[in-house]
Order: C-alpha cells, then sequence, then structure tokens
C-alpha cells in the first residue's frame, strides 16, 4: 500500500452547553464535494505544509500528546495539532486561542489572531479517535480527532459570517440530536464515543480507539 496516498487530517469536536444538553457543532460539506459530499460533519481538514511552522502541542496535556505521537511520525505531532486550530478558523470563523498580552510577532498566516490580542492555542484539547479512510475512495486521510469545549473559542459562538464557504448551514447540534442528520458512518462512530466521554467529562478515557484502515485488512487499535 502506498501511505504517501494518505494525507494526514484533522477534526475539532466543539462542545456547547446549554443547561444541560451538550450541543456539537456541524457543518454540510457541498453536493460536489469530491469526499463526503452533502454529509453533514466535524470541521476539520487535511495538514498544510505551512502547519508544520507553529508547534502548540506545549497546550496539550502528557498523555494527549503520547497518544498523538503513537503508531505515526512523532514530528507530526505539531502539524496537526495547528491544522485542527486552522480548520475551525477558515470553516467556522471561530478561534481557538487564549490572550496574549505579550503580543508577540505572529506566525504568518496567523496575523488575524494577533490583532485581537489572541494566540491560537490547543488549551483544553483531548485526543478522542483516530481513523484512517478504507481503500478505495477518492480521497483517504489518516484523522484525528480532538474534543474540545467552545468555551475555548473566541467570537460569537453563533456568527459564523467569516467563515469560508466550505461548509454551509453550520449550527449547534443537540448531541441527542445528532444522529437525525445524514452524517458519514465514521462520524457515526465517533459521535457515540464522545457521548460516553460525555458522561464522564472528569475521567480521562483510558485509551483512544484508533480504526486503522491502511490496508485492505482493517484493523481495530487502542492507543493507551
Amino acid at each position: 500500500m502506498d501511505r504517501s496516498a494518505i494525507r494526514d487530517a484533522a477534526t475539532v469536536i466543539m462542545v456547547r452547553h446549554r443547561g444541560d444538553r451538550p450541543h456539537l457543532l456541524l457543518g454540510q460539506r457541498g453536493k460536489t464535494a469530491a469526499f463526503m459530499p452533502s454529509k453533514f460533519v466535524f470541521p476539520g481538514g487535511a495538514v498544510d505544509p505551512e502547519d508544520g511552522a507553529l508547534d502548540l502541542t506545549g497546550d496539550l496535556d502528557r498523555a494527549c500528546l503520547t497518544r498523538l505521537r503513537q503508531q505515526s511520525d512523532p514530528a507530526l505531532a505539531p502539524a496537526i495539532v495547528t491544522a485542527a486550530i486552522r480548520e475551525v478558523w477558515e470553516e467556522t470563523g471561530l478561534k481557538l486561542a487564549v490572550r496574549d498580552e505579550a503580543g508577540e510577532t505572529p506566525t504568518p498566516g496567523w496575523e488575524a489572531f494577533q490583532r485581537e490580542g489572541l494566540r491560537p492555542s490547543a488549551q483544553g484539547f483531548s485526543f478522542v479517535f483516530r481513523a484512517i479512510t478504507p481503500p478505495g475512495r477518492p480521497r483517504r486521510f489518516d484523522a484525528r480527532f480532538f474534543l474540545v469545549s467552545a468555551d475555548q473559542a473566541h467570537g460569537d459562538l453563533d456568527d459564523f459570517s467569516e467563515a469560508c464557504d466550505e461548509l454551509s448551514h453550520l449550527q449547534w447540534v443537540p448531541l441527542d440530536e445528532v444522529r437525525r442528520f445524514d452524517l458519514p458512518y465514521i462520524t457515526e462512530v465517533v459521535v457515540a464515543e464522545v457521548a460516553h466521554l460525555l458522561k464522564a467529562p472528569r475521567v480521562r478515557p483510558a485509551s483512544v480507539p484508533f480504526f486503522n484502515n491502511v490496508s485492505d485488512t482493517p484493523a481495530f487499535r487502542h492507543l493507551t
């Protein structure tokens, strides 16, 4: 199998609590998209070469970073985390960041954060799932899924006017209603995992599920 045909990717599951009901942020892919057309998905996408210029792994706890590096090139971790934040910003207009009073010189491409006194940050990220797209698909990704509270986002959580046009119908969907939407199979699996995690949010999961479809023989693993 040519591993180069599989692109590294990052996906972010943002959770917003309204009363006692958690809501997840979903958007719909275009009907002409080459990958998962018309499906409702979480914000995310492929890692770009420029993502490696900004190392945000220092914001992750040790267990999260250790699992992210398992069965992978450890040097990819900074780019994967940065890609997660960039994709949320591009696809929703929301900035996952912390206040940056020092006003350090920003990495090119991230000036919009500095203008608002922000620094891109993966604080509060939890690495909860990994899946490689099975063979035979028009595009294949090695996707890492991160769970993060919407409290980490800066901006009006209901204002998506700064989003690009990759996702439409962006909306906060109650967790117990998410499966009414047209979801990819892997998203349904991830939603079930998230529902389980949110039942005991203070308990650290013992492992991260990993659907390894790199070859024609699928394998289910756990990253510990």
